[in-house]
């Protein structure tokens, strides 16, 4: 009889949508031991018209799920602003952000941004630089290109310190 491991890694993305950069973040937990994989941003040319910048984050988003196989997905919810037009905007990318995974047979949650923050950081209020912060304790080996990036490994170790209660949530709901 042999033992099985007590913990096995799940290797999390975290995908920050947006239209102009979608950062993503690839960490892999295991209990409560977080391990940096990758991070970088998806940026499609503004030139292009929105269905071809749409295309171009699915791509990306694709390509990066190929080379990097998580078994979870992580989204940060629509942030609604005063601009309805860029909200509209902003929800297509984060459609696309979200159906990315799930072409791939990975389940997607979603978070909201001040769950991240408060996660991250202890506040829900934390703004950009006290997230860089700790995710140079949580993560010594990341050094994220960009804003995005570091925003995708937030939500990456959101979903890693709530996934078991998300999914709990999704038996419970029927999903």
């Amino acid at each position: 009889m042999t033992a099985l491991p007590i913990r096995v890694p799940v290797r999390i993305i975290g995908i920050d949508p947006g239209l102009r950069r979608t950062g993503w973040g690839v960490i892999e937990a295991e209990g409560n031991r977080l391990i940096y994989v990758a991070c970088g941003s998806v940026e499609p040319p503004d030139d292009l018209p929105l269905a071809s910048r749409l295309l171009a984050i699915h791509e990306g988003l694709a390509a990066i799920l190929s080379v990097h196989k998580p078994m979870e997905a992580a989204v940060e919810q629509t942030f609604i602003n005063k601009d309805g037009a860029a909200t509209l905007k902003l929800g297509q990318a984060r459609g696309v952000a979200m159906l990315a995974p799930a072409i791939f047979g990975i389940s997607v949650a979603e978070y909201a941004p001040n769950q991240v923050k408060k996660t991250v950081v202890g506040a829900g209020h934390a703004d950009k630089h006290q997230i860089a912060m700790m995710l140079k304790i949580l993560l010594p080996k990341s050094d994220p290109p960009s804003a995005d990036a570091a925003d995708a490994l937030a939500i990456a170790i959101t979903h890693a310190h709530h996934r078991t209660s998300t999914a709990l949530r999704l038996k419970v709901v029927g999903l």
